[in-house]
């Protein structure tokens, strides 16, 4: 990656903000591998995912009032990770995920002290359902509970149709559903936050 940087005329214009595309193209590619591709897409995805992460850290590297590299990148992630993994890296237990997950979170709340809402910490920037999914497990934590909608799927496969004809709906109606998801998440967010 130093190479490229140094030697690619391309490479050298590219700056973080540039990248993101390419960082989102990159991560639907391997959610694509995973979820119907084979082994070596996985593995060709996963390294084009990586080679993002090193991308980044490369241009990281030579901020001239705050610069880092994929070093500084990976011993960050470890030392988070020994934190939040005591039952493996130190003396505590957990036997079940459940117990897994409150040492996970008990980690996570000390080591984000300064958040003051459960929402501080969500992207806005996720995908709209992946979001809505997010909020509505956040929102839970605090006791608001998003009205129920009239559909009752009865598994995965009927909730994926229900889904489709709301969009469908959306559709012949004229409104960006996607909108109207978001929106309706920044007005559950604003419950969320008045709760707390």
């Amino acid at each position: 990656m130093r190479a490229v940087r140094e030697r690619c005329a391309w490479t050298q214009t590219i700056d973080h903000h540039d990248l993101v595309p390419y960082l989102v193209e990159e991560s639907a590619e391997v959610i694509d591998a995973v979820e119907s591709g084979t082994r070596a897409d996985l593995r060709e995805e996963l390294g084009d995912l990586l080679w993002q992460v090193l991308f980044h850290a490369e241009i990281a590297a030579g901020d001239p009032e705050d610069p880092f590299d994929i070093d500084d990148v990976a011993r960050g992630l470890t030392e988070k990770m020994v934190r939040r993994h005591p039952h493996v890296f130190g003396d505590a237990v957990a036997s079940t995920p459940e117990e897994v997950l409150v040492h996970w979170n008990a980690a996570k709340a000390a080591e984000k002290r300064e958040r003051t809402s459960v929402l501080d910490g969500v992207s806005a920037h996720m995908p709209s359902l992946a979001l809505a999914q997010k909020v509505l497990g956040k929102a839970a934590q605090v006791g608001v509970v998003a009205g129920r909608p009239p559909l009752a799927p009865a598994d995965e496969s009927e909730l994926g149709d229900a889904l489709l004809a709301l969009v469908q709906l959306a559709r012949e109606h004229g409104w960006d559903a996607d909108r109207a998801l978001r929106s309706r998440l920044r007005a559950l967010s604003a419950e969320v936050r008045a709760a707390e």
